[in-house]
């Protein structure tokens, strides 16, 4: 089994395993007369599959339309993304494509294996805000609100905390294969600073928004402006990823939901400004949390998982932080970033001239920056 079948299969799972226990629980809580917990989880389920299914329909018809892929099986994708199976559908053709690769060879197969791939690994980026992110987060403020934890609770959020974990392993591959100037695979020590990094920022977070939720559940209405300033920042910015208006604008409301629990460089610039300003608020909410909560729930001091949670942001916080400075100051390959940056969308620049990319690399280095 090659090493790109196997991330994909790992993926799959992550995937199933994450919609499978959390579908489980929506149920269970519709069982147990939580119809509010119920509902919500139904609810990140759905967006998540929802905007998934429109995405992905929308790639496989620019590349029918831009002849990267056969046009006959139209109507037949167009069913099965309308009972949510495009995902699904995506991992068999990326497993195809491995098995045509080792076939085929280089030239023939790589093309359309990283096609696939590429596709997949936004797809499933998207759906890891859209759904894992936000599930991890329901099903936090539950544990802590609920005196009996199941194991399906328990499952729910190990699965959605690997899942976001095994997505933001495959976008760097991805990003990295992504440059024309860089086929190979990351290596292990960027790869997994990065990791870490993105982590630990992101459970920081989260930790930080369930307690909000406990102090008061209309944090929800600063969770609804975080996504409002994140998606009218990415209107501001203009970005072009999306050959059609309507889906841009989707595009940046899913932008939005990203910005909500880490930071994108989602235009291709120089982005030192925006993460200083974006992790600046970030520390403002992690390091004043737990305070808040001590100030005003006073009760809780001598609970002791309000403790590990206050333990555990503080100490995320500081080693995202410091994974964070290491890894833009050592580990990211700045030449390889300025190419990047200089790119323009949909063209690649070869021997001084430019040439068109096939769509998937282009919606790559439109979506996926570092």
């Amino acid at each position: 089994m090659s090493y790109f079948c196997s991330l994909t299969l790992v993926g799959l799972f992550m995937y199933l395993g994450d919609i499978g226990t959390d579908t489980a629980l929506v149920f269970t809580y519709f069982h147990e007369e939580h119809y509010v917990w119920s509902g919500l989880t139904a609810l990140f389920i759905i967006t998540g599959l929802t905007v998934n299914q429109i995405f992905s329909y929308a790639w496989f018809l620019e590349d029918m339309h831009k002849n990267v892929m056969d046009s006959k099986p139209k109507r037949w994708y167009l069913v099965l993304h309308i009972f949510g199976m495009g995902i699904l559908l995506r991992y068999v053709r990326a497993l195809m494509s491995q098995n045509g690769y080792l076939k085929k060879g280089y030239e023939e197969g790589s093309s359309k294996l990283f096609s696939d791939t590429a596709d997949l690994s936004m797809l499933k980026l998207f759906e890891t805000f859209l759904e894992s992110a936000p599930q991890l987060l329901l099903q936090l403020y539950v544990h802590q609100n609920h005196e009996e934890w199941s194991v399906l609770q328990y499952m729910s959020m190990v699965f959605s905390f690997f899942n976001l974990a095994w997505s933001l392993v495959d976008y760097r591959i991805c990003l990295r294969k992504s440059l024309p100037q860089s086929r190979e695979l990351p290596s292990a020590l960027p790869t997994t600073v990065y990791l870490l990094y993105k982590l630990f920022t992101i459970t920081s977070l989260i930790l930080s928004y369930s307690l909000l939720l406990i102090l008061s559940v209309y944090s929800t209405v600063g969770f609804t402006s975080l996504w409002l300033l994140g998606t009218i920042r990415a209107h501001h910015l203009k970005t072009n990823f999306c050959s059609s208006g309507v889906l841009e604008l989707l595009y940046r409301g899913v932008i939005g939901a990203v910005l909500v629990f880490t930071f994108f460089n989602v235009k291709g610039q120089d982005t030192k400004r925006d993460m200083t300003v974006y992790y600046f608020f970030w520390t403002v909410i992690n390091f004043s949390t737990p305070l808040l909560m001590f100030f005003l729930k006073p009760e809780l001091k001598t609970i002791t998982i309000f403790l590990v949670v206050s333990g555990v942001i503080y100490g995320g916080s500081l080693l995202g932080l410091i994974l964070l400075v290491l890894y833009y100051r050592f580990l990211h390959s700045k030449q390889e970033a300025k190419k990047q940056y200089d790119e323009v969308d949909g063209l690649e620049n070869v021997d001084g001239q430019e040439k068109e990319t096939t769509p998937s690399t282009r919606r790559t280095r439109e979506f996926i920056k570092p």
